[in-house]
């Protein structure tokens, strides 16, 4: 199905970005970028087009040299997304747009593709713990309906999503404190998280 895929990344203004990692003598933003770009340069060759929504120059730059489109939008989360998923629906009214989120530095493109493939109707894929959404999409032409934030994935499945459940445990591993770091090192970090981080904990 990914050739049929459009995804929205929402990536916040970096200073305001993964603040529950303040604390720990990281470089947050620098952090939140490297997370971006390696979340979004592991899900280009499993989809069609990924567009991020995003008002941070920085971002924006970075992601032109990966040839990645920006478009500016509200800040809240579910406000960005629901910008990104009408550009792209305009684009294509028949197409699946799906909301990714830009925290997965452990991501994979073969578990992204490999969730993509199971994918029949609106669906979300649930973070490690069950209770988050690390992705959400579109049934074919239809809406996003983004519920992100606490419970989201219960507010996701109440609104008639189905949950993608099989083994592909990058695409659940967002990263919000040290220890979902330490945890996403495990599966192995995208190149520039790699670079960016230090040793976490000693």
């Amino acid at each position: 199905m990914g050739a049929d895929v459009d995804l929205v990344v929402p990536v916040k203004t970096l200073e305001r970005a993964k603040t529950r990692l303040v604390g720990t003598r990281l470089d947050r933003p620098a952090l939140a970028l490297a997370f971006a770009l390696d979340t979004i340069s592991a899900a280009l060759p499993a989809v069609r087009r990924v567009v991020a929504v995003t008002s941070d120059p920085s971002v924006v730059a970075e992601l032109r040299t990966l040839g990645v489109e920006s478009i500016p939008g509200p800040e809240g989360l579910n406000e960005s997304l629901r910008h990104g998923f009408t550009v792209l629906r305009s684009r294509d009214p028949a197409s699946v747009v799906g909301a990714l989120q830009a925290d997965l530095p452990a991501l994979r493109t073969t578990d992204l593709a490999a969730a993509l493939a199971t994918v029949d109707g609106r669906s979300f894929c649930p973070d490690r713990q069950g209770t988050g959404t690390t992705l959400l999409l579109s049934s074919p032409g239809g809406d996003l309906a983004p519920a992100f934030g606490v419970g989201s994935a219960a507010a996701h499945a109440a609104s008639g999503a189905t949950p993608l459940l099989g083994p592909w445990p990058s695409l659940r591993h967002d990263v919000d404190t040290a220890d979902d770091l330490r945890l996403a090192a495990d599966l192995g970090l995208g190149p520039r998280t790699a670079a960016t981080v230090t040793p976490v904990g000693g």
